[in-house]
């Protein structure tokens, strides 16, 4: 397998967290149920496919690098899965949820920046690229589950059983 570079490396996280959130907002949408929160979350659902999907176009045109940022991104997936099963157990409500997704898309965004700044000094246009269009939408992401938390907060009575 390829020797992966500190910013194929870092491209082959973001990769694995968008697999990852695929899964987490689909589990979160179903803690919500049928609300415009689910809708919200199915928008992000699609973004993160979508930034799969571009990822895996640009690790396939690294030379010989495809298969070991595919790894690399399946190993982070299942850390970020493990997160999450961690986290939201049997008895987790859409509150809880949305405060998983606030940690996650956090992550997230911070991956991406990370990758940014690496690519800052590789000065690569391909991912100039991803990341011009990426890194909006994980933000736009954060500031969402932020305000869904809060606005799910807001509705709870502080002194009711927890």
């Amino acid at each position: 397998m390829a020797a992966l570079t500190v910013l194929e490396d870092k491209l082959a996280e973001v990769l694995g967290l968008a697999m990852a959130a695929q899964a987490a907002t689909d589990k979160v949408a179903r803690l919500t149920g049928e609300t415009a929160l689910s809708k919200v979350l199915e928008r992000m659902h699609e973004e993160a496919a979508e930034t799969e999907a571009r990822c895996t176009e640009l690790a396939g045109e690294l030379d010989g690098k495809k298969t070991a940022i595919l790894d690399k991104a399946r190993e982070t997936k299942a850390e970020a899965t493990e997160m999450m099963k961690t986290y939201l157990g049997a008895d987790a409500e859409a509150l809880d949820g949305l405060e998983f997704l606030m940690m996650a898309e956090a992550g997230e965004v911070g991956h991406w920046l990370v990758l940014r700044k690496l690519n800052e000094r590789a000065q690569r246009g391909d991912v100039a690229r991803l990341l011009a269009w990426a890194v909006p939408i994980q933000q736009r992401h954060f500031q969402t589950v932020i305000d869904g938390s809060l606005e799910l907060a807001g509705e709870e009575d502080p002194d009711g059983p927890s």
